[in-house]
């Protein structure tokens, strides 16, 4: 299989397992020193495990489906549609993959600037 189609089928993977709450699978598919940013909320994380505890206490009861995932080289884009409880929303997210295929950098696009939820400030560093 060539790098496309590899990290065309991690993306998938990345929201399946997300969705499913399979930390361990989840985390298997990021670098040590990944990088999750939100332009949104302007927020970022850096590392594995804290991106992995933020996605853990993640709060409500959030669920992602793909709606389309592209991929060229080591970069991919999903298209998700979102919800949280009964509110639905598109979100957009970018990654980008190491040379052994992993994740490494994480852009999440949310339709609308907001102020991030409170308790998660141990996890993030604001900019």
């Amino acid at each position: 299989m060539d790098e496309t189609s590899e990290n065309r089928q991690a993306a998938h993977a990345y929201v399946d397992t997300a969705e499913r709450r399979d930390w361990e699978a989840f985390a298997a598919l990021l670098a040590e020193d990944v990088v999750y940013e939100m332009p949104q909320t302007r927020e970022r994380i850096r590392g594995k495990q804290l991106f992995l505890r933020f996605n853990m206490e993640y709060p409500g009861d959030w669920h992602l489906k793909v709606r389309r995932i592209v991929a060229d080289g080591r970069h991919a884009a999903a298209w998700l549609d979102t919800r949280v409880g009964d509110e639905r929303q598109d979100a957009c997210v970018w990654f980008e993959f190491s040379d052994d295929g992993l994740i490494r950098r994480v852009t999440d696009f949310w339709p609308e600037p907001y102020d991030p939820p409170a308790g998660r400030e141990h996890l993030v560093e604001r900019w």
